[in-house]
């Protein structure tokens, strides 16, 4: 441990050390004077992710420790490094004044700061939500609660591994906590990609958790809140309380309610989709996803919702349709949008402000922008009562506008106070009779002490009579020698000097009392005034909530309803039936990438449950079948979510999961392949089919052989046809041989995303057309990708061979039969490697060998080639 020796402790060190064994694994901040210091190992820690100086001292002993410390002041500079490189901060204070106390000053832990916890600003991402996780895993269902320290936001639900893996994912928590007893289980999901810390088995108890529950929401049940059915949930709610106790967090009033997070309520969205589709993050490094595209939101709490819709879409049409109605009459009144959106931008992150409240955190800066924030509400009510729609003045109702709290503000707090309410000019002339008096005493001192000056001049007739200032004996009158016989009796002498003496007086003693400690008392009387305040806008927490919840929402669907002006989205219409009618549809995404001056070119997309049920889409890589297929999901999930979306047309059929099955993923380090993971993926699909699934395939079985490919793909498809749910699926594929599918089964289409050949190039048109694509143009697509002309040329006269007979019994013979080129040849007979190529090609088996084997083959006698 930190501050160990052979010698004995100075009183400091074992008082550091009795604090630090109470906070194992978390980095002490230790306040001693003006600085914040770390010893020990922590010392080495903080020098290297803050970049101080490391330094050693002597520990009262032979041995000497590492130290390494900041200023107090800079502490809202180093914290958020700290937090963000995944530490556990504890901070340590002094919890009295050192001029006061005699000896070592009593010091105690404030809070210990975490990834998931913390108030702090530099710590927090205004755009996202700073959730704390807790998994509690029992057989095969895991409890999960999230809970945002900063707004109070908890939620809580249960259910498979499937489902807190997603929700794990969407919600992107900052810290996830569970059992000790779990860490192997735990460790193999979520270890590497998330902060983690393991609780005390006896935390994780249903008795225990659902008693601290209780008490904290003051309830004789959880009933109210939706939950009490909810076993492993509760559990892994009730943890987080617990956690909050452990890490110094005792006011929490503004954690006001707890929400069931409602499976059957949003469309399931598993982790590989949220993933591939890009929703919240690329998948590259500079990419872009979904959410940079549709947020146009203008405060923190609106961004921070959208993100939430945008990994939860609805499932019941009545919402749904009631957020598109929403954002039409907003689109429609460019008066109304122009003016919330105005008021908005001028509302600051209420939720997190309120709940700085609740806790007693908010300095007198952010409680004017408290006060802003208030102001700008009003004026967005009256504008939604005016607008005569009722859908409108529905989300007026549930706006407050705090008008005695805003009034109280005004009054009391000064316009353009500083960050401290201890610094002084907090609180507004008028306020308190007392604390004006005392402004007076310390702020117009000098003049009252010339009005003695002068006074006393003209009083004694001495004209060159002064007023100063020292240390030792205070304010004193200085008469020079020539007129010292003037000096009345009742002044005392305390100096005598060469050429003039120095006396005081009871008025300027009792003066220079009121001067000294006026300021000190007018700070503490500013500071009550000002918790006051803070009192009392502690009563609206609830109130202010609910504002922020509302203006999150209005500020969403005027987001929604810019976004439509300005890229031209249409208002999808949400049917009852199970049909997807898609008329030129685009990818919201991808269409704002295109160089300048091209157009995306749009496409329809018909999906239903009888004749159109699966659509098998060939064409060449790069023709644009995989953003054809998630343009379809992204258009459907933005319709779910209430949102305009990129087309002429759009009929939705509501959905309930969407599943995607695009891209390569390899998982290496867990030592699974390419098609291992795609395999597991596809698994996971058809093992979790409902009849309102839309089902995204793209390029299955392309990671084994040929004919293992076409089996595998041939046989999904066949399954995703005769299954008895009517699952609606776009199938993306390079074998062309699916496209017998189509004759054989009446709900199977096919359709190819064209190309034109000019010569022997071809041009993408990237327009989808019924029928299927007879070539797969890969070698073509080498071509562009820069492969050495003479490897292209060989491949295709390969090519053409080969497809002469596509029916041939002996794959190998037609293999031993391709023409022989003999510009190569003859090099070959000059080349000792020829034999080596000769045994290459012999060896090839078309029957074991996938298309990117086929080109790293003829790369491979490239390189043989060039030996020479």
């Amino acid at each position: 441990m930190a501050g160990k020796s052979a010698g004995k402790e100075t009183p400091l060190m074992k008082q550091y050390n009795q604090i630090k064994a109470k906070y194992p694994g978390a980095m002490l901040l230790f306040r001693v004077g003006d600085f914040y210091e770390t010893f020990g190992e922590d010392a080495v820690t903080a020098a290297k992710v803050l970049d101080i100086v490391l330094t050693k001292r002597s520990n009262g002993a032979a041995a000497k420790i590492e130290l390494a410390g900041f200023p107090h002041h800079a502490l809202d500079s180093y914290l958020p490094k700290l937090v963000r490189s995944g530490h556990r901060v504890a901070i340590c204070d002094q919890l009295e004044d050192p001029k006061s106390v005699k000896g070592i000053v009593k010091r105690g832990v404030t809070e210990l700061v975490t990834p998931g916890l913390s108030f702090n600003d530099n710590v927090l991402d205004r755009s996202k939500n700073n959730f704390l996780a807790s998994i509690h895993v029992n057989k095969d269902s895991w409890g999960v609660a999230f809970l945002d320290l900063s707004t109070g936001e908890f939620l809580t639900t249960q259910g498979n591994k499937q489902y807190a893996e997603k929700l794990i994912q969407g919600f992107a928590p900052a810290e996830i906590i569970y059992n000790k007893a779990q860490r192997k289980n735990f460790d193999q999901g979520f270890s590497e990609r998330y902060n983690t810390y393991t609780l005390e088995d006896w935390v994780y108890q249903y008795d225990f958790t659902y008693e601290k529950l209780t008490n904290h929401f003051k309830t004789n049940s959880l009933k109210g809140f939706g939950v009490e059915e909810m076993e492993h949930g509760i559990v892994a709610a009730g943890s987080i309380l617990q956690y909050l106790e452990d890490t110094e967090h005792k006011d929490l009033a503004h954690i006001s309610a707890i929400s069931r997070i409602e499976e059957e309520k949003y469309v399931w969205l598993d982790r590989f989709t949220i993933r591939n589709l890009e929703l919240i993050a690329p998948q590259q490094p500079g990419g872009v996803p979904l959410i940079d595209i549709l947020d146009k939101t203008v405060s923190p709490m609106g961004a921070r919702l959208l993100k939430k819709w945008l990994v939860l879409p609805l499932k019941d049409e009545y919402l749904i349709k009631q957020r598109l109605n929403r954002v039409e009459l907003l689109v429609k009144d460019e008066k109304l949008r122009e003016g919330v959106i105005s008021h908005l931008k001028n509302i600051n992150d209420l939720e997190r402000l309120i709940s700085k409240v609740a806790v007693a955190r908010i300095n007198p800066r952010e409680m004017v922008q408290l006060r802003k924030s208030i102001e700008n509400t009003q004026p967005i009510i009256s504008l939604l009562e005016a607008s005569g729609e009722t859908e409108l003045q529905k989300i007026a109702e549930r706006l407050s506008p705090c008008e005695t709290l805003l009034e109280k503000i005004t009054t009391e707090l000064a316009d353009d106070p500083p960050l401290n309410s201890t610094q002084g000019n907090v609180i507004k002339e008028g306020v308190d009779e007392r604390l004006d008096e005392l402004r007076k005493i310390a702020f117009s001192g000098k003049d009252y002490l010339a009005q003695i000056q002068q006074r006393e001049m003209e009083r004694t007739g001495i004209p060159s009579l002064k007023i100063a200032y020292n240390k030792v004996f205070g304010y004193y009158l200085e008469v020079t020698n020539t007129h010292k016989d003037k000096v009345p009796p009742e002044w005392i002498r305390k100096q005598t000097l060469v050429n003039s003496e120095r006396y005081i007086t009871e008025e300027l003693k009792e003066y220079e009392d009121k001067i000294l400690n006026a300021e000190d008392e007018l700070h503490v009387i500013e500071h009550n005034l000002y918790n006051e305040l803070i009192r009392t806008a502690a009563e609206y927490v609830a109130q202010i909530q609910e504002n922020a919840r509302v203006l999150a929402m209005l500020d969403c669907l005027a987001s929604y309803a810019y976004l439509a002006l300005k890229e031209k989205y249409v208002k999808p219409e949400i049917m009852d039936h199970r049909n997807i009618d898609i008329k030129e549809g685009r990818h919201p995404v991808i269409e704002k990438q295109l160089p300048i001056g091209e157009e995306y070119v749009p496409n329809d997309v018909y999906l239903d449950d009888s004749d159109n049920k699966i659509l098998i889409i060939t064409g060449p890589n790069m023709a644009g079948k995989s953003a054809l297929l998630r343009q379809t999901a992204l258009i459907v999930i933005m319709s779910q979510i209430g949102c305009f979306v990129p087309a002429k047309t759009a009929e939705i059929g509501i959905v309930d999961k969407i599943f995607t099955r695009v891209g390569a993923s390899d998982n290496l380090s867990q030592g699974e392949s390419t098609f291992m993971v795609e395999m597991t993926e596809t698994a996971s699909i058809l093992n979790n089919l409902s009849d309102r699934s839309l089902v995204l395939m793209d390029e299955i079985g392309r990671g084994t052989s040929t004919y293992d490919g076409i089996s595998i793909a041939w046989s999904i498809v066949e399954y995703l046809h005769n299954n008895d749910l009517p699952v609606k699926t776009l199938f993306a594929t390079h074998y062309h041989e699916l496209n017998q599918l189509a004759d054989d089964f009446g709900g199977i289409k096919n359709f190819n995303v064209s190309v034109k050949e000019v010569g022997n190039k071809i041009i993408f048109m990237r327009k989808l057309k019924e029928g299927g694509s007879e070539h797969s143009f890969g070698i073509h697509v080498a071509q562009l990708a820069g492969m050495p002309n003479q490897v292209v040329l060989r491949a295709h006269e390969i090519l053409q061979h080969l497809e002469k007979d596509k029916l041939s019994k002996n794959e190998k013979e037609k293999i031993a039969s391709v023409p022989k080129n003999n510009f190569q040849l003859s090099m070959f007979e000059a080349d000792p490697a020829f034999e080596e190529v000769k045994g290459l090609i012999d060896g090839l088996d078309i029957n074991t060998i996938s298309p990117v084997e086929a080109l790293l083959k003829l790369n491979e006698i490239k390189m043989m080639m060039k030996k020479d």
